[in-house]
């Protein structure tokens, strides 16, 4: 069983834009990649399936990430918080041997640590995390030893508490994206 990816891109961005009007993930990086476009392809270059989870309405981000390659789940209640978001694809894995979960938001992050911490997962870590001088980081593996964890999330907690409970192997990593998302419009030079 494989370590599946999981890109979480169903929230609103509210940070980015209030409004609304400007959702960040079609945002154009200085390369010309869209941020979520930049963000899944790193994860498919490594694991041999990733699924991306989209709030319903978002057809835009759910067809460019279909176009690259990932499964799409619409999670109804994504409003609800990560933690919704991150149980509806549990719930679609199920069968993974593990899960690799990172952020539609961090298009930074290398290939190169990816697989670091897939290859951590398929050694046997119940959980993988990258750290950049000192700071840990996303994304964040699991071992299929927490699925039952796992499987009882809910609201907006995302997987933190299953983080600070139980041990995580610590990967250094030459990689400044794994600390490095899109939060506002001033995370990145972009024209609004």
């Amino acid at each position: 069983m494989a370590t599946v990816g999981i890109l979480l891109a169903a929230g609103r961005g509210r940070r980015f834009d209030p409004c609304g009007v400007h959702n960040k993930l079609l945002q154009v990086l200085p390369g010309g990649e869209l941020i979520v476009v930049a963000s899944a392809r790193n994860m498919l270059a490594v694991l041999p399936k990733v699924v991306a989870v989209v709030r319903p309405g978002d057809d835009l981000v759910a067809a460019v990430l279909q176009a690259l390659g990932c499964k799409i789940l619409v999670a109804e209640d994504a409003d609800s918080g990560m933690g919704a978001s991150l149980l509806h694809a549990i719930r679609h894995t199920q069968d993974a041997g593990g899960w690799l979960i990172a952020l539609g938001d961090m298009p930074h992050v290398q290939s190169s640590t990816i697989a670091a911490l897939a290859a951590a997962l398929a050694a046997g870590a119940a959980i993988a995390a990258p750290t950049y001088q000192g700071r840990r980081g996303n994304p964040v593996g699991f071992g299929r030893i927490h699925l039952p964890l796992l499987l009882a999330l809910q609201g907006d907690q995302g997987a933190r508490s299953i983080l600070q409970q139980h041990p995580v192997l610590e990967i250094d990593v030459a990689d400044g994206g794994v600390v490095q998302d899109i939060d506002t419009r001033f995370d990145l030079p972009l024209p609004l």
